[in-house]
């Protein structure tokens, strides 16, 4: 039995969520947002954002996130500090455990992101926003006129290194292999691309730079020789993949083979009635917080047609 139950719970407080929270919000929906491991999300690692509608000089991601969650909690919006550890979408209402405490849903709005795969590296850490990023769609027009390397071999470390093409003087693409896992055509797009260069069986061992100066260059270490270089540049795109944040929904709901939520085309209706998807968890092409504000902004108008349509049966 749940200790309480909403009309509707959001899962994840990065763009999608609370913008769900704000349209459910004025529907008078109440709803309840549990904000998850990272409240914020991955703008909250993000210092200058300047590709968000509505801010001419831009705004620093933490900014950003600050004024959402103000706007949600301005129409009611209830917030829950913890982490969702286990839920069951068998049961009606749904129910999710957060700490000791069990909580019912009528309807449930899932936005819990998605994480990139990072290296690991302290430096990495320390220098993210700083030199270091992971998605050069936000962060390319930092370096123009600038040398960058990206780490990955496969389509996202292409497209990175071929978007950042039109800021950068040049662009390196470090991979461990001696041959890229990326599609052939961004292959040969990648291999024809003059400011496009590669040093293959090798990794990124350390990151050096200041948080006020940026990023001055990286440690390699050769993978069949074990020869370290240093290698000059002005900052580091890291594009080994992403992993959506859904292994709680394991068996429970359909995904995708690298594990995003399915949504019905055109909605945000997932496999299983009155469960919405909102954001980075579902999906893998775009990624900005634009395009999860607004599926955010979807998931509360289905969410609140579907309790309409229910209550009114």
């Amino acid at each position: 039995m749940a200790d309480e139950t909403h009309r509707v719970v959001i899962l994840g407080s990065g763009p999608a969520g609370l913008t769900a929270a704000l349209y459910a919000a004025r529907a008078n929906l109440a709803p309840l947002l549990i904000e998850g491991a990272e409240p914020g999300g991955q703008l909250t690692i993000t210092t200058e954002v300047e590709n968000y509608p509505g801010f001419e000089n831009g705004v620093q991601g933490p900014e950003l996130m600050n004024i959402f969650r103000l706007q949600a909690v301005r129409f009611g919006t209830k917030f829950v500090i913890g982490e969702t550890e286990a839920v069951n979408l068998g049961s009606r209402p749904f129910e999710l455990r957060v700490g000791k405490k069990t909580i019912g849903a009528r309807a449930l709005i899932i936005s819990t992101g998605a994480s990139a795969k990072l290296l690991g590296l302290e430096s990495e850490r320390r220098l993210m926003g700083y030199g270091v990023s992971a998605c050069a769609t936000c962060d390319g027009a930092f370096f123009k006129n600038k040398e960058a390397v990206v780490v990955g071999g496969g389509d996202t470390a292409l497209e990175e290194a071929t978007f950042l093409t039109r800021f950068c003087t040049k662009v390196t693409v470090i991979h461990r292999r001696n041959q890229l896992r990326a599609s052939k055509i961004m292959q040969d797009r990648a291999f024809k691309n003059p400011r496009i260069a590669f040093i293959w069986d090798s990794v990124v061992e350390e990151i050096f730079g200041e948080q006020k100066a940026g990023v001055s260059s990286v440690r390699l270490r050769n993978l069949k020789t074990n020869a370290a270089s240093d290698f000059r540049t002005d900052a580091v795109f890291v594009a080994i993949g992403h992993q959506p944040n859904t292994g709680i929904f394991a068996d429970q709901l359909e995904m995708d083979e690298l594990g995003y939520l399915k949504v019905r085309p055109g909605s945000t209706y997932t496999s299983v009635e009155g469960v919405f998807a909102a954001g980075d968890v579902a999906d893998r092409v775009y990624r900005q917080a634009v395009t999860a504000a607004g599926t955010g902004c979807m998931a509360a108008i289905d969410a609140e047609r579907w309790l309409e349509a229910q209550e009114a049966g």
